[in-house]
């Protein structure tokens, strides 16, 4: 019924699909037939949703402002800029290499200004691996080495160890994680107030 729950006075037993109008506006609407009492017709939330009509609440009417598209416009594909400096102001052009793929594939250079970890006291950081099926395992073992490869992490010589997994993402694919949930546990925290 209107409020969710089921019809008292008897189930539905019947559909019909009905043409009408309302101020004009042409509608095919598919109603469900069972006891309402007083109402000879209900238009529902999904109703409300697809013509999005205005509401008087004062006089208890309805009017459309807009008319719902009958038809949906599906962008072009259209292939890569072939010189995208021809978009960018001249001025910017000499920045044009820190956007590029070869600082996109390496590290940062180390600075004075590095930020290290201090920790409060020592603790047990080393921690088991995290079990991997032999699939998750490959997996690792190709995102380590094509990392490793292009720079963008380094071999570590450090005590401290953390767990990684892989978390499946909206397309199918996985991202890899590492928890570093007791490494942060132990690690002193920044007391600054933030702006």
């Amino acid at each position: 019924m209107l409020d969710g729950s089921s019809p008292q006075a008897g189930k539905i037993w019947k559909k019909a699909v009905l043409h009408f109008s309302y101020n004009g506006k042409k509608m095919t609407e598919t109603f469900l037939i069972c006891n309402t009492g007083s109402h000879t017709a209900t238009l529902g939330l999904k109703w409300l949703d697809a013509y999005n009509p205005e509401i008087d609440w004062n006089s208890h009417t309805l009017s459309f402002l807009h008319n719902p598209p009958d038809h949906v416009a599906i962008a072009k594909e259209e292939e890569a800029d072939k010189d995208p400096l021809n978009r960018v102001p001249p001025e910017y052009h000499v920045y044009t290499k820190v956007f590029g793929e070869e600082e996109f594939n390496k590290l940062p250079p180390h600075w004075h200004y590095d930020i290290g970890i201090e920790l409060t006291e020592e603790g047990p950081l080393n921690l088991p691996l995290y079990s991997m099926t032999d699939a998750k395992s490959a997996t690792l073992k190709d995102w380590l080495r094509d990392e490793l490869k292009a720079g963008k992490i380094c071999t570590s010589k450090s005590s401290i160890s953390s767990p990684v997994m892989f978390v499946p993402k909206k397309d199918g694919s996985h991202q890899l994680v590492v928890n570093y949930w007791h490494l942060n546990n132990w690690t002193k925290k920044n007391i600054y107030p933030l702006p």
